[in-house]
């Protein structure tokens, strides 16, 4: 085995025996902020065969405070943060397969994502995605690794198909107050915790530890000292997904073609089919007050004071505005109906 595992060897619940479980296994992380960077980095060091990552967004200055693997660079170029993660994830060991993807997890594709994954883990920022991962896991019989942290606060817990209650169990609402990262913050230390929790149950998992796994909803405020856990315990018995087998995220047979980005002043639009950027390029430069481009997007600065950012899969997200009403106007406006 390669030298760079022998401390993770070492620690006899994995061994050698575990690690070659470890190199057999496939992961896919949904999200690659603050949570997927923490949750990429452990997994890939510790030698997971494939990871693979999937986000939609683009890196900005204001991620570099808590994204870890991101740095001034990847802001001021404007890469996707699935394609500098890899790029990261990379040197530090080209020895697991990293399949970067950018895209919108959405209804139309969550389930081929998760195609040939032995398990799923949360980099998400919004429940109405993790709500969908929550679905699509427990209808592929996936296990999934679920995190989220806000402000000074985090919670986690291992979701096990047939073993385990599902999400929608113990959070029956996408709607949590409105408290995002970019609405009230966040401390990295918060994120690091959190998504540790998460890789270490799913280690626990693919080297088959099952006896060590954790079987409640760990939750704390890093800066209030408070820690609590709660055992997941049985299954709602009207649990829509893991009990009636109904899956209410995979019921919409196409996802909305426009999404306000909670706290982000943005609204995503879906779009008709794939954009040719340098074309597009071309069609905006004479209307619009600047214009940047690289290998995997557009950004356009508006007249009006709005951006327009454009990825190749035809998705656009309207930047300066959460009005999806005016973001489709000035889609309208400038890219068609």
């Amino acid at each position: 085995m390669d030298e760079r595992y022998s401390r993770q060897m070492r620690f006899t619940p994995i061994g050698e025996a575990g690690q070659r479980k470890l190199a057999e296994s496939a992961v896919c992380i949904i999200g690659m902020g603050a949570l997927g960077t923490v949750l990429a980095n452990h997994l890939v060091r510790a030698g997971v065969g494939l990871v693979r990552i999937v986000d939609r967004d683009y890196v900005e200055r204001s991620n570099l405070q808590r994204q870890m693997l991101y740095d001034e660079e990847d802001a001021e170029q404007g890469y996707p943060k699935a394609i500098a993660a890899e790029r990261k994830l990379k040197r530090i060991n080209s020895d697991v397969i990293i399949e970067a993807i950018v895209a919108d997890a959405t209804v139309r594709n969550i389930e081929e994502l998760l195609d040939g994954i032995d398990m799923a883990l949360d980099g998400t920022d919004n429940f109405e995605t993790r709500f969908l991962l929550n679905d699509a896991c427990f209808r592929k019989g996936i296990p999934f690794a679920y995190g989220g942290a806000v402000s000074s606060r985090g919670m986690s817990a291992m979701l096990v198909p047939g073993e385990t209650p599902c999400l929608r169990c113990f959070i029956q609402s996408a709607d949590n107050g409105g408290q995002t990262c970019d609405t009230i913050g966040v401390i990295a230390p918060v994120v690091d915790i959190v998504a540790s929790y998460q890789a270490v149950e799913a280690l626990k998992y693919l080297v088959g530890a099952a006896e060590a796994r954790r079987t409640k909803l760990v939750t704390f405020d890093l800066w209030h000292n408070h820690h609590f856990e709660m055992k997941l315990g049985e299954p709602a018995a009207d649990c829509p997904c893991c009990q009636l087998k109904e899956y209410p995220a995979l019921q919409a047979t196409e996802a909305d073609s426009a999404v306000s980005l909670c706290g982000r002043s943005t609204v995503q639009i879906a779009g008709k089919g794939p954009l040719k950027l340098d074309q597009w390029r071309e069609r905006l430069e004479p209307v619009a007050a600047n214009v940047e481009q690289n290998a995997y997007l557009l950004r356009v600065q508006l007249t009006e004071g709005e951006r327009l950012v454009l990825f190749p899969d035809g998705r656009v997200l309207v930047q300066g505005t959460d009005d999806i009403v005016r973001a489709k106007t000035i889609y309208a406006r400038y890219i068609g109906s």
